[in-house]
């Protein structure tokens, strides 16, 4: 099972999972694969830095990597309370009248408001990027598109590799123009942010678009080994997964809101849909009454990056912590179906690696 992106890491499979939770990262690299420590809900660049401090100390030397989030368009700066003043009252109005409808608590009285994600901003990006390249990271990736020239100046300059995520053949041309190391191809299949073409059409087109210049991770609807296998033959070297760690012990230890592990058991293929409420770009969501209540007459149309992700900050807290399932406000990807037990990271990572390697086995003995 060993590839070409296998050698360049140091790792023993070509499995990069990319996580928000660092003990779900650590627990990835201990295993053999990549760990990848999403940074973009980190606020203050402070605690980015604890995380990873901690990710040096409980990776076992192992490598892993970093993801941020480096938004292009405007508005792209401004303290929360200037980019709340962007926000219109009527969608105030139908986010709270929701919540009623919904049957939402208010949060208790000690638990205030947070300010949304504000890692979508550039100058928070920035500091995430100043954050990882102080650590011995082996990857940093963008989740949209090719950082800034500097920071790939940079990171090359520390040893460290760059990635960047496509979801077009386009855009895979213009990232390894720009210096990126890594393409990684997500299908229309993913969890978060993602496009609107299929992970089938999507590797192989993207493998052919940058050859030689780039190896190419593959992304979306990825969740088993034979669909390891699969991209693997459509020209990867390597997968990216996100939504499959989302049931892993690691994870649920650190989550407080057990209806968004019921949510994710309980979930089929068809239960997510594409919409622009969570951030306000297109991302793959659980299907439920939240989901729904913007897509009734009279919704307001959801407000571009970073003022939507503000707008719903504290009812996304609200209905985390509501106990009810059918509204939990969580990314996740169309493999949420395959995804209905709890367990530790290595016995995942041990049935990808199994599984994957029998497919190849079976797979070599048609010729």
């Amino acid at each position: 099972m060993r590839t070409r992106i296998c050698d360049e890491f140091g790792i023993d499979y070509p499995i990069f999972g990319f996580t928000p939770v660092p003990e779900v990262a650590a627990a990835i690299s201990r295993a053999g694969g990549m760990g990848i420590v999403g940074a973009v809900r980190y606020n203050d660049p402070a605690d980015l830095a604890d995380a990873l401090d901690w990710m040096d100390a409980n990776t076992d030397g192992k490598p892993y990597g970093v993801d941020v989030v480096m938004p292009a368009r405007v508005p792209a700066e401004g303290t929360p309370a200037d980019l709340d003043s962007l926000i219109p009252e009527g969608h105030r109005e139908f986010v709270e009248n929701t919540l009623l409808k919904l049957g939402v608590p208010p949060l208790p009285d000690d638990s205030p408001a947070g300010d949304g994600v504000l890692g979508w901003l550039h100058s928070v990006a920035r500091q995430h990027v100043e954050v990882a390249l102080a650590h011995p990271a082996r990857l940093i990736a963008n989740a949209l598109g090719p950082p800034p020239p500097d920071v790939i100046s940079r990171a090359h300059e520390r040893g460290m590799l760059v990635a960047a995520l496509a979801g077009k053949a386009g855009h895979a041309r213009g990232h390894v123009a720009s210096g990126v190391d890594i393409v990684v191809a997500q299908g229309y299949e993913a969890g978060g942010h993602t496009g609107e073409i299929a992970s089938m059409v999507l590797i192989p087109e993207i493998v052919d678009t940058v050859g030689a210049d780039a190896p190419v991770l593959a992304a979306g609807g990825i969740g088993c080994g034979r669909q390891i296998a699969a991209a693997l033959a459509l020209g990867a070297v390597g997968v990216w997964m996100g939504s499959a760690w989302l049931t892993t012990q690691e994870y649920a230890i650190t989550s407080a809101a057990p209806a968004m592990r019921d949510a994710l058991l309980a979930a089929t293929s068809s239960d997510t849909v594409r919409s622009r409420i969570y951030s306000g770009k297109p991302a793959r969501l659980l299907r439920n009454r939240w989901t729904q209540a913007w897509t009734e007459p009279g919704a307001p149309e959801p407000l571009p990056m970073p003022l939507q992700n503000l707008l719903v900050s504290e009812a996304h807290q609200r209905l985390m912590r509501s106990g009810q399932p059918d509204v939990v406000p969580m990314p996740a990807g169309q493999i949420v179906g395959r995804m209905s037990e709890i367990r530790p990271v290595a016995d995942l990572m041990a049935e990808l690696v199994q599984e994957t390697t029998a497919v190849l086995d079976r797979l070599g003995k048609l010729r």
